[in-house]
């Protein structure tokens, strides 16, 4: 018999590539001083991130080669594009501490989805361990974009763009639980209110995007630390790690 020969399903890996030109643009226009842009892009493609896993198990086309693909895709649009557009906006006017805090932001971002993939099997699927890479990104670029729209250069607030880039790089790579939102069930029936909110939710968002989506990753980049609080002051098990017999070097995370 001829043997089939393998492939890959182009429509959930449309999205990634489309996610992974998102954050490449915004690394060319960040190159030609259109910080605006480039943040726009790194929002795009925070987007189409979110679709490509979804329709992936929509169309039951979910593969190994995607999820490798997707890793690929968010280091480069949410690991390097973030911190070579904070870098170029307004830490290379730090010299070296410049230099550092978009490494400590780049790093981090590969660390976080490292441990994202190998702790698929042992995290509670509510929630994130750790901020979610596209979530530090949209602070980084969240915060460029506002101060772009706001007439403010970026060598004027350079050192809180400093101190945003560590908050972010190093939030991802912490145990602090975040919710994912992927217990949302997209193909169950809503409530007709729930059409409506959304509706109300896009018309708030065009109000004025920069400050709104900013706004609320900023809420969204501290919900953790709320919860982590909250679960440490009742007493409960802090972390979304849920069993980790195959790695016992991880033990320690689950007080």
């Amino acid at each position: 018999m001829r043997k089939r020969r393998k492939g890959i399903y182009i429509l959930p890996n449309l999205f990634t590539l489309a996610a992974l030109f998102g954050g490449f643009y915004a690394v060319v226009m960040a190159m030609n001083d259109r910080f605006d842009l480039a943040a726009v892009g790194v929002f795009c493609a925070m987007v189409l991130d979110s679709l490509d896993g979804r329709v992936a198990r929509m169309t039951n086309t979910q593969s190994a080669f995607g999820e490798q693909m997707d890793s690929l895709s968010d280091m480069v649009s949410f690991g390097a594009a973030p911190a070579l557009i904070a870098y170029e906006w307004a830490l290379k006017g730090l010299g070296r501490w410049g230099w550092i805090a978009a490494f400590v932001y780049c790093a981090c971002g590969a660390l976080r989805l490292a441990r994202f993939n190998v702790n698929t099997q042992v995290v509670d699927k509510r929630y994130f361990q750790g901020l979610p890479s596209p979530a530090a990104a949209a602070l980084v670029a969240g915060f460029i974009w506002l101060m772009t729209e706001a007439g403010i250069a970026g060598a004027d607030v350079r050192w809180v763009m400093f101190f945003v880039a560590l908050y972010a790089g190093l939030t991802m790579v912490t145990n602090v639980p975040f919710y994912s939102f992927k217990d949302v069930q997209m193909k169950k029936s809503v409530p007709f209110v729930v059409i409506v909110l959304i509706a109300l939710g896009i018309a708030v968002i065009n109000i004025h995007p920069p400050v709104v989506l900013f706004a609320l990753f900023v809420v969204y980049g501290l919900s953790g630390y709320v919860v982590y609080g909250w679960r440490k002051a009742k007493g409960q098990r802090a972390s979304v790690i849920s069993t980790s017999t195959d790695e016992p070097e991880e033990s320690g995370l689950h007080k």
